[in-house]
């Protein structure tokens, strides 16, 4: 019964700091913003209320939609919160894991993109349509350049799964092949920023038109429906900080508790990070958004370079 208790006490940890935290990250962000504005700015729990605030409201639809537009925030969460089952964090190990469950985790974030660029087509707004077009386009480059991150790591760990790409070996090796996993690092965070529609790809509070890629494709959604994209999105960002930080602090010890504690301070160096990045930088032109995602991409490839010729593989 022993294992089997501590098994089940790891499984509900690992749920509970995903559900319970991520929106905290988004409150980081938008405290550090502030600071740097020179404002005091909302609390860190902000997004907290928010959420239960659009919980309380009813939703409002169109006559012109179907029901993928009601559907699309619900399979968009649903996916991005089954890719978190798929991830080990803090010495946490996955609910779920199997060999090759790493193309699944990718193509879950996939899905909920599917069928959230299909709510907005759902609309009939040429509007909403221009923003699909844009989320789209980027996230062929992005995608890219995370499948060759992948590549890097898995031929490093020898796996194909979440838990061995990110596990004890890597952690060993960044003596070794520490130059690989910096690109892969840097090239990973500008995927980040890129997924989640943070500066200098999208600015998450802009409403203007010509600059707009993710929040015009929800501008339609309202009450519980957004309720579920923003805890959405807020749990993609906090799963995609999640792989980052478990490849930058590789610190495991036996007392789990430790190693979230410690892993939970490194998400929150991350978030501030993210805020003072939006903080010094103005959003990039959108001709310009690509040869950033480009740049991941050849990142990546060096760092696939590097490994060839430093793993002798």
């Amino acid at each position: 019964m022993g294992p089997t208790i501590s098994a089940l006490m790891s499984i509900l940890l690992h749920l509970s700091v995903i559900l319970v935290f991520s929106p905290f990250i988004l409150g980081v962000i938008g405290k550090t913003k502030a600071f740097f504005a020179g404002r005091w700015g909302p609390p860190v729990v902000q997004p907290y209320y928010d959420i239960l605030k659009l919980l309380r409201k009813g939703s409002v639809y169109s006559t012109m939609t179907t029901w993928i537009f009601r559907a699309a925030p619900m399979i968009a969460m649903a996916a991005i919160l089954a890719a978190g089952i798929l991830m080990p964090f803090a010495g946490l190990k996955a609910p779920i894991q199997f060999w090759g469950d790493v193309v699944l985790f990718a193509y879950l974030f996939g899905l909920a993109r599917f069928f959230m660029v299909l709510a907005a087509l759902d609309t009939g707004s040429s509007f909403e349509g221009m923003g699909a077009s844009r989320e789209m386009t980027f996230s062929c480059l992005s995608e890219v350049a995370l499948f060759l991150n992948f590549t890097v790591l898995a031929l490093i760990s020898k796996s194909l799964s979440l838990s061995g790409l990110i596990g004890g070996d890597v952690s060993l090796l960044w003596h070794v092949l520490g130059p690989a996993l910096t690109l892969v690092v840097i090239s990973f965070f500008l995927i980040l920023l890129c997924e989640n529609s943070r500066i200098p790809v999208d600015d998450p509070a802009t409403h203007l038109e010509l600059t707009m890629i993710h929040e015009v494709m929800v501008l339609d959604h309202s009450g519980v429906d957004f309720a579920y994209i923003l805890y959405g999105n807020a749990v993609k960002l906090f799963i995609l900080g999640s792989f980052l930080i478990s490849i930058i602090l590789p610190f495991k010890t036996q007392n789990v508790f430790m190693d979230t504690a410690v892993y939970l301070s490194g998400m929150t160096g991350l978030a501030v990070v993210i805020g003072v990045i939006e903080s010094a930088m103005a959003r990039l032109r959108l001709n310009r958004v690509p040869y950033l995602l480009i740049s991941a991409v050849i990142l990546a490839v060096f760092a696939f370079i590097i490994t060839l010729v430093r793993g002798g593989f």
